[in-house]
């Protein structure tokens, strides 16, 4: 136990501040710690200076390390479905729209085709750094994640890097994982492709309205024209309208929304002018330019299906596979003439229905099937071609079938044998194997059937097709070279361009034996069609030995027209008998359609090597073994047809 005395001794002194401390009242009395430093209790004591700059620090270090990992695990993806589909675009040959298919309005050009001035306005108007950013925005990119966080939906900012990789890779969808893709997928494509590339994919992947996809198809659906034919004030509102297609679509917009895109409009030019990109004074005289009223998109009814069926078979002849044309993206240009093919049609249209009043009547226009080829036999154009009254209700092409038989608008071909082998002062062993050989050299299919006996050869047994039958005539027309008519002028997707098959062959026949067929046609069933048409016409006229199919085919030295009426239930779309197998039929929807095709164009005379109006083809005896050529009409292919039947 501790003495008084002891703890006395060991009692420290207190020192001077001690006891000035405990001189304080108790209320003023400073809290226990050093001097001029105040203690930090609670969540204080982890905000420090020091404590946040670290926190800072290493926020960013993992980011930084989380966008690395992100970075090297996000690789840039197949384009999506929508983005690659296209349609193709069949014109008419003077550049006129006469369809388009596939479900996706939507035609890829090359950022060549785009006028520099149209270029700059839709970079004036998305992000005017495009030429400079590495394809994103930083601010813009946080900006438009904390917002889409917060559901406020989709916000501004994107640079056209990063529109375009929304569009092309990814998906329309608002969420943070599909805004991180995008952020990162921006600076992989901005890195590998150029940006040329990157603003044609930017233009041909954005929704313009209109069911327009791509710059192409809104330059012709508010402006119908090509897009290289834009001027600046279009393209300006093109780059407007892309922010809110549906607002700012002048034809149907509300009075604000016409106000708005107005402004942004300008706000495209001006910002043109600030990048030294337009002439400040060019700038001030510009106006508006209202776009045209939207039309619906065409169709494949009436005679465009036909059309763009034929034109999809010669591609396809030339190299282009199926899959490749069913893909789209062609812009395919016909030679086809609209007011020809107006004329042809309505021609078509008259000579079958116009004089089918009563039931029956009715009943047996619509038993009878139409097809004609119309052809420029200088270049192997097809000028007009008519498959059948409506695509979607028939679309089988009686322009393009070759199951019905030709009839005696095959004799010309026995004609061209016999004088050919007359001229080469040679003798056939098999009367046959040289029509065959000449025919096809004229350009009927081999495969046809038809070319077995002599008896089907001068019956003209075999089937073939208006097409092929106008191309037979045309090499006749063109003084014995071949004519393969064509349908397709030009097929480009982007830089890839395909070309018809060569319209012009070799020499088929000789001269003389062509100018020795034109001279028979022109005194056989020439006459009555030159007085109708108003011109020298050389003709033919035929019906087949089954009585299902009546003919003419007929040219004049500019133009080559082959008609034929067949025979099909309508019902069942069953070969049947005509029930008018009379030619006056079919020879008069020729003389109506010629003489409306070639009104106003001079009428020209045949260049032949022999004199016509002697009443007689000038060729001697022709070799025994061949079909005799005759230069009668309808009777005289009749008693043939008679004589060849016993």
């Amino acid at each position: 136990m501790t003495s008084p005395l002891t703890a006395l001794r060991t009692r420290r002194k207190p020192d001077r501040a001690e006891t000035a401390e405990d001189a304080r009242p108790p209320g003023r009395r400073r809290r226990q710690g050093t001097r001029g430093k105040k203690q930090r209790t609670g969540i204080r004591r982890f905000f420090t200076w020091r404590r946040v700059l670290a926190y800072i620090i290493a926020l960013c270090a993992l980011l930084i390390g989380a966008f690395t990992v992100l970075y090297y695990s996000i690789d840039i993806p197949r384009a999506n479905a929508q983005a690659k589909a296209q349609s193709n675009v069949y014109k008419y040959a003077d550049g006129t729209i006469l369809a388009r298919t596939g479900e996706i309005n939507r035609e890829m050009v090359p950022i060549s085709r785009v006028p520099k001035v149209v270029q700059r306005a839709f970079v004036a108007a998305e992000n005017k750094s495009f030429y400079q950013d590495s394809g994103v925005d930083p601010m813009g990119v946080l900006r438009g994640l904390v917002n889409t966080v917060a559901g406020k939906g989709a916000q501004g900012g994107s640079t056209i890097t990063q529109q375009y990789v929304k569009n092309y890779y990814l998906s329309q969808e608002q969420t943070a994982t599909r805004k991180i893709k995008e952020l990162v997928i921006s600076l992989k494509v901005d890195q590998r492709n150029s940006k040329d590339d990157i603003l044609a994919g930017y233009l041909n992947t954005s929704y313009f309205g209109r069911i327009a996809y791509g710059i192409q198809a809104a330059a012709r659906a508010y402006y119908d024209k090509d897009v290289e034919d834009l001027s600046v004030e279009e393209g300006a509102y093109l780059a407007a309208l892309v922010q809110a297609p549906s607002q700012y679509d002048w034809a149907v917009a509300s009075p604000q929304g016409k106000r708005l895109v107005t402004q942004r409009w300008n706000y495209v030019l001006n910002n043109m002018v600030d990048m030294h990109w337009l002439d400040p004074a060019a700038r001030q005289r510009m106006r508006f330019p209202v776009p045209i009223s939207p039309d619906p998109a065409p169709g494949l009814g009436g005679q465009a299906g036909y059309l763009v069926d034929a034109a999809g078979n010669e591609l396809i002849a030339a190299g282009v596979s199926e899959q490749e044309l069913a893909a789209g993206g062609w812009t395919v240009t016909l030679n086809v003439d609209p007011a020809k093919q107006q004329a042809l049609e309505d021609s078509m249209r008259k000579g079958l229905d116009a004089s089918a009043t009563g039931k029956q009547a009715r009943k047996d226009a619509a038993d009878t099937q139409g097809g004609a080829v119309s052809v420029d036999p200088k270049t192997g154009r097809v000028l007009a071609l008519y498959g059948g009254r409506d695509y979607t209700k028939h679309y089988l092409s009686n322009a393009t079938r070759g199951d019905y038989q030709v009839g005696a608008v095959f004799q010309p071909v026995n004609n061209a044998t016999a004088a050919e082998l007359k001229l080469r002062n040679s003798q056939s062993g098999d009367g046959t194997a040289e029509v065959k050989r000449t025919a096809v050299a004229l350009g009927m299919d081999p495969d046809g059937g038809g070319f077995d006996t002599q008896q089907s050869v001068a019956l003209g047994l075999m089937g073939s097709s208006p097409l092929r039958m106008a191309g037979v005539y045309a090499s006749f027309d063109n003084q014995g070279r071949r004519v393969t008519p064509t349908i397709v002028r030009s097929a480009q997707r982007g830089d890839e361009r395909a070309g018809p098959p060569k319209a012009l062959g070799d020499q088929a026949v000789q001269r003389t034996t062509a100018s020795l067929v034109t001279f028979g046609l022109i005194e056989g069933d020439g006459p009555s069609a030159a007085r109708a048409a108003k011109r020298p016409v050389a003709g033919k006229t035929g019906v087949s030995d089954d009585k299902k199919a009546s003919w003419f085919i007929g040219y004049t030295p500019d133009l080559v027209t082959a008609v034929a009426l067949f025979g099909e239930d309508a019902r069942n779309q069953k070969q049947i008998r005509l029930k008018d197998t009379g030619t006056k039929r079919v020879a008069g929807i020729w003389t109506a359609y010629t003489d409306a095709a070639l009104r106003g164009t001079p009428g020209s005379s045949f260049n032949l090597d022999v004199e016509p109006g002697t009443g007689e083809v000038p060729s001697p005896e022709l070799p025994s073994g061949l079909p005799q050529g005759q230069r009668g009409g309808p009777a005289a292919e009749d008693r043939t047809a008679e004589k060849a039947g016993q």
